[in-house]
């Protein structure tokens, strides 16, 4: 069997089906707009959107052509082996070599999202970043990405060795436990790029208690996280678990928005804790996992992956990228299709906890505000949101909410 063309083929397979996304995104600013978010943008600031999407949605093909070719080069060319070989014979210099040269390779794309940031968001007014934000956050990136593949590679290699047929089992309860302790540790990563201050006394953050003790649902903190070092555009999100869950809400979102849309937000945000939700993600992330440990024990007792791509044995940081790049790209739609589908439905009962706690028509507002702020597609393809979408449509989110906080 010839692997290496039949892992280049999926490669090139996997680059076409994202440029096809891509290319539907671009063609989704024609779509007409709902009557019901129609309000959204004014008819100037329309044109200004639709300026802004298309110029994101053709650079963004570009930067991912870039990638792709970059990335086809060095599989095509055996550069990871011939790295690689620069490096010694030990397993784990072996691992950080290959994983050292691919992230080397992600920083040809740093003119991209120089230009991204510190151009296209700069022009249309998002941007917020200094250059001197922007070299340290990509600093920051670079050295705590290889930082963990190269871990995740070395602990590959060493159940590989140990545990032999058990490694699916092992890869997997390992890579969920690792995917528990990053979302535990978010905010702890979180402080390397930004500053958290605790929500000041006031009607918000007494509106925000009552809410909470109203359900009987505890945080450890309700954060307001500096974004405006970077952006305009505003954001709310939960991490940790159980009583150590922290909310944290955008500067820009507090600035923004009245204390009834934020308690809107809230509820919505609080709707996923009571329903669970992240727990059942979890459920979904061992899932997932468990196909990676079944494709690392596949790639790891197969030695024609390496041979063919000009190793002499296993390489662990190989077996990743081949894992990443190659195999699990050729199922991830699979599984995109499926946990959004999930994450919608999810989203729907969120906002229902909005409207039962009193906000639905808050939450429209909000929905609306963050969707302007944020520069939101407001009609985007019906098959892009089945495939890509987490989040219902604006449009879609808004008729249910209108609908009793249930889907239509």
């Amino acid at each position: 069997m010839n692997f290496k063309g039949f892992a280049l083929a999926a490669f090139i397979l996997s680059y076409l089906y994202r440029l096809t996304l891509a290319v539907i995104h671009l063609r989704s600013a024609d779509n007409p707009v709902p009557e019901n978010v129609k309000d959204v943008y004014d008819e100037e600031t329309y044109r200004k959107w639709r300026a802004y999407h298309a110029e994101k949605a053709r650079f963004g093909i570009l930067e991912s052509t870039a990638s792709f070719l970059i990335e086809l080069a060095l599989l095509a060319l055996n550069a990871y082996a011939a790295f690689a070989s620069l490096f010694g014979k030990h397993p784990v210099t072996q691992t950080f070599a290959v994983l050292l040269l691919s992230s080397l390779a992600e920083l040809l794309l740093t003119p991209f999202a120089w230009h991204e940031t510190m151009v296209i968001e700069e022009k249309y007014g998002f941007n917020k970043s200094t250059a001197k934000t922007f070299w340290a956050d990509q600093a920051k990136g670079f050295v705590i990405s290889l930082g963990l593949m190269t871990g995740i590679g070395a602990v590959l290699w060493w159940l590989w060795q140990t545990m032999g047929d058990w490694l699916i089992v092992a890869f997997a309860v390992f890579m969920t436990l690792f995917a528990l302790a990053v979302s535990f540790l978010y905010p702890v990563f979180s402080r390397i790029f930004n500053k958290f201050t605790p929500l000041e006394d006031g009607e918000l953050k007494e509106k925000l208690t009552a809410l909470l003790q109203k359900n009987g649902y505890q945080v450890r903190a309700v954060q307001v996280m500096d974004a405006s070092r970077r952006t305009t555009k505003s954001n709310a999100y939960f991490s940790g678990f159980g009583k150590m869950k922290t909310i944290v809400l955008y500067d820009t979102l507090v600035e923004a928005m009245t204390p009834g849309e934020i308690c809107a937000v809230f509820a919505h945000e609080m709707g996923h804790g009571l329903n669970k939700d992240t727990l059942k993600n979890q459920i979904l992330t061992f899932v997932q996992m468990a196909v990676l440990g079944v494709l690392a024990w596949l790639t790891l007792r197969t030695p024609a992956c390496f041979t063919s791509f000009g190793f002499e044995g296993v390489n662990a940081g190989f077996a990743l990228i081949l894992i990443m790049s190659v195999e699990f790209a050729l199922i991830s739609p699979l599984f995109g299709l499926l946990i959004n589908a999930r994450s919608r439905r999810a989203e729907y009962r969120a906002d229902a906890q909005a409207v039962r706690e009193g906000y639905g028509k808050a939450l429209v507002s909000a929905l609306k505000k963050l969707a302007r702020q944020n520069y939101a597609d407001l009609a985007p393809s019906p098959l892009l949101v089945k495939l890509e979408y987490s989040h219902p449509t604006l449009s879609q989110r808004i008729a249910a909410i209108e609908n009793g906080g249930n889907s239509l």
